[in-house]
């Protein structure tokens, strides 16, 4: 008996010491997910000049980042933000999720504008679900219930937004986090400001009243600061224990409503710029001081030689006027429209990676890569192979590009599918779209009319010039490339009126 109370705690003090080891080993990772911002709005240049956009704003955490790790020039997410983040969460292209519109925060709202032409698709409005059988739901594991089960600590904090109140995927606990600050349904903030306790004053909640941050009601905490103290406060104990983390930094901003920061607002305001873009400015620079309040505590935690940073943001920058000031949908130029549009500027992102010991500092990469490719990535990232899902993953490891930034796959085809409404009235690339991608040719198939746009991104950035009557070829391989996509995978399209029938899949002539 005595030799067995010796015994044991050696032994558990042996385990414990291994746990710590092997965990330690491990890489932390953080995705750092903002929500509307465009892939101009920032003073780190994507493209291969900078430009008055980039002069606009400052945002000298990105360029921090990014001297530290690898900057993505063609990374892309999805027109909208429900899809892009359920594709980020399943590993799924959203052709094969279904999730092809936002979701309302309210179940069974189907959130597709009302149209002459067609009737709604039958899409998964009620969005993305770890359990099966909800309806109008995509059902998949997500990847941090993957983490989650292989010793990883996993927090989430901000925006989430999978799916409607009432459904599995609402609750960031039932998708693998184990600690939640401020996800749910909603889509977007009911207000920025602690002084109005970010929508929750009584009688004036609504679905976007930003929940779980009681402690600043009154006081004057932009939401973008709070959510970062809160996500600092939530590192503490994984890094304390030297367990491995995974931290979803998911900000509300620069989503509407646009709402000052008061700490920026004035120098922007100074600079002339109207204040409808000044209100954004300051959005973007208080999401870039987030970034660098994260990285400087994993710096005096040491914890930073050992964490891999992922920035991304959800969708394009919004280019609607408005609450934006100026043209509508030059927001993002060179780029082409904004947010909600299958065009340039509605689905390329600014994206940075920093991997210690694998991204070489100040690099950059060329090779296309779109959201549902971070599922697979961070897994392999935590070194996990044979890990189980109910869905079939789409995406495919960038880790080879951030290992080697010259890495080529110009073979690759990239999907896009919104047979939605998105808002009343039609715009470049909005409403009703499917896109397709390989190598430098992009086709754009409009499904209202059935016409066809063409382009070559590497000698056109701003999708000026439709080159489909030039290259008919092209035009008719692209088109049966994406309807065959589209078929495989029983993406969802919009019912004719007229008809009573789904419309067709393109078909190349």
């Amino acid at each position: 008996m005595k030799l067995y109370k010796i015994l044991l705690p050696v032994a558990l003090l042996a385990f414990n010491t291994t746990f710590a080891q092997n965990n330690q080993a491990k890489y932390n990772i953080i995705v750092f997910l903002v929500d509307d911002m465009g892939w101009q709005d920032t003073s780190l240049p994507f493209w291969t000049e900078q430009t008055p956009l980039n002069k606009r704003y400052h945002t000298p955490n990105m360029e921090r980042l990014a001297k530290e790790g690898m900057k993505f020039t063609n990374a892309y997410a999805t027109p909208v933000c429900t899809p892009s983040r359920a594709s980020l969460m399943s590993g799924m292209n959203a052709a094969k999720h279904g999730i092809t519109n936002w979701t309302s925060p309210q179940k069974d709202n189907n959130t597709d504008t009302q149209d002459e032409q067609f009737a709604a698709a039958k899409w998964n409005f009620n969005g993305l679900s770890p359990v099966p059988g909800i309806e109008n739901t995509a059902y998949a594991t997500p990847f941090p219930q993957i983490l989650k089960d292989a010793g990883y600590f996993t927090g989430h904090v901000g925006k989430a937004h999978w799916g409607s109140a009432g459904t599995p995927g609402a609750n960031p606990y039932n998708m693998g986090f184990m600690v939640n600050i401020s996800g749910h349904a909603a889509g977007h903030p009911q207000n920025y400001y602690g002084e109005e306790y970010y929508g929750n004053k009584p009688g004036k909640n609504t679905w976007q009243s930003v929940p779980d941050l009681e402690e600043y009601y009154g006081k004057d905490v932009f939401l973008t600061e709070a959510l970062t103290l809160e996500a600092i406060k939530t590192l503490d104990a994984p890094i304390r224990n030297k367990q491995p983390f995974y931290l979803s930094m998911a900000h509300y901003a620069v989503h509407t409503p646009l709402q000052a920061d008061p700490r920026f607002y004035q120098k922007y305001i100074d600079q002339g710029l109207e204040v409808p873009e000044a209100k954004y400015a300051s959005l973007i620079e208080g999401m870039d001081k987030s970034l660098g309040d994260l990285m400087d505590y994993l710096k005096a935690k040491k914890a930073d030689k050992n964490t891999i940073i992922i920035f991304m943001s959800d969708n394009g920058g919004l280019s609607l006027t408005p609450p934006r000031g100026g043209i509508a949908h030059t927001q993002n130029l060179p780029l082409k429209a904004g947010k909600g549009s299958v065009n340039e500027g509605g689905i390329r992102e600014p994206m940075i990676v920093k991997w210690p010991g694998v991204t070489k500092p100040s690099s950059v990469a060329d090779q296309y890569v779109i959201i549902e490719d971070f599922f697979p990535t961070i897994l392999e990232m935590a070194s996990l192979k044979n890990y189980k899902t109910v869905q079939f993953v789409d995406g495919k490891s960038f880790v080879p590009v951030l290992k080697n930034a010259g890495y080529v796959d110009n073979q690759r085809f990239l999907y896009w599918h919104n047979p939605n409404k998105w808002i009343t009235t039609d715009g470049p690339g909005i409403n009703y779209r499917s896109a397709v991608r390989q190598g430098d040719w992009k086709l754009i198939f409009n499904v209202r009319d059935g016409s066809n746009e063409l382009y070559n991104l590497k000698t056109d950035i701003g999708e000026l010039k439709n080159l489909a009557a030039e290259h008919p070829d092209k035009v008719k391989a692209l088109l049966n490339q994406l309807g065959s996509w589209l078929k495989q995978n029983n993406a969802p399209m919009p019912i004719n009126k007229k008809t009573g029938q789904a419309v067709a899949y393109p078909v190349g002539i």
